[in-house]
This record gives C-alpha cells, sequence and structure tokens, in this order.
C-alpha cells in the first residue's frame, strides 16, 4: 500500500457549493476542510469562498498550529491582533501561534474570496533540501 491519497476540490467556481467546518458551529457554505478527505497526519488544508461581505464572525488563535492563508480571489481582509490587512488575489499571510485572527470577503469585492489555508506544527519543518536527495537515474513516468 502507498502512503498517499487523492481528493478532488473541484473548480474553485464550485467551492460555495460545499457545506462544511470543523464543529457544528463554525461549519458553513463554502468551507471544505479537505484533510479531513485524506489521510493526512500533520497538515491540515481548507479551500474557503466567501460571498462579498460575509464574514467569520468570530476570532480565533492557535496555541500549537501555524497557518498559511494563499488568496487566490477576490478583494478581502484579515484582522491580525491589533492590525487589519487587505488581502487579494497573491496575498500570502503566515499567521504564528498565538495571534489573534479573522477575515471577510469586502462588501465591494468583484468575485468571492476565494483562497486554500494550510495548517500545520506538529514538528519543525526541515530545512529543504535535506529532507530530500533528488534521484536523477529513475525514468520519468511520462
Amino acid at each position: 500500500m502507498s502512503n498517499f491519497s487523492v481528493t478532488n476540490i473541484g473548480p474553485m467556481n464550485s467551492w460555495r457549493e460545499h457545506f462544511g467546518g470543523f464543529v457544528p458551529e463554525t461549519s458553513r457554505d463554502g468551507r471544505r476542510v479537505v484533510d479531513h478527505e485524506l489521510d493526512s497526519e500533520v497538515i491540515g488544508f481548507t479551500a474557503t469562498a466567501y460571498e462579498p461581505g460575509e464574514e467569520a464572525g468570530y476570532w480565533h488563535s492557535h496555541s500549537t498550529l501555524e497557518e498559511v492563508y494563499v488568496f487566490l480571489e477576490g478583494e478581502g481582509q484579515m484582522g491580525l491582533d491589533d492590525h487589519v490587512i487587505d488581502v487579494g488575489p497573491g496575498t500570502v499571510v503566515h499567521v504564528g501561534t498565538g495571534v489573534m485572527r479573522t477575515w471577510r470577503a469586502r462588501p465591494d469585492s468583484p468575485t468571492q474570496l476565494r483562497w486554500l489555508c494550510l495548517r500545520a506544527g506538529q514538528i519543525p519543518l526541515p530545512a529543504i533540501p535535506d529532507d530530500a536527495v533528488p534521484i536523477r537515474d529513475i525514468p520519468m513516468p511520462w
């Protein structure tokens, strides 16, 4: 048995159709907890789509996990402790442990605000490429 798993989250314009979350109180349209569909042990991953004007409606922080938000489409804002930053396509935000966070799609966003959030924190990441060695004598499969 190989140590990989595969799922398909579909094109970004279909993300809003998914209803999901971690607990019933924070489940909603447009949230997909992708790591629940995979055999991931130390990496969490969500795909989210908010309508213009929609917001999380709560703050949260993590004591162990770091998160990286990769914004792909739309215009929004993130609250990070005492700061508010604008986010949009290409914005990547790292949020460390203990930082309070929340987010919203701007009411005037021309499209849904769509982003990926990656969570990890079980062990420190290895320095790359120290974790892997390129093997160049195996033919490519294509």
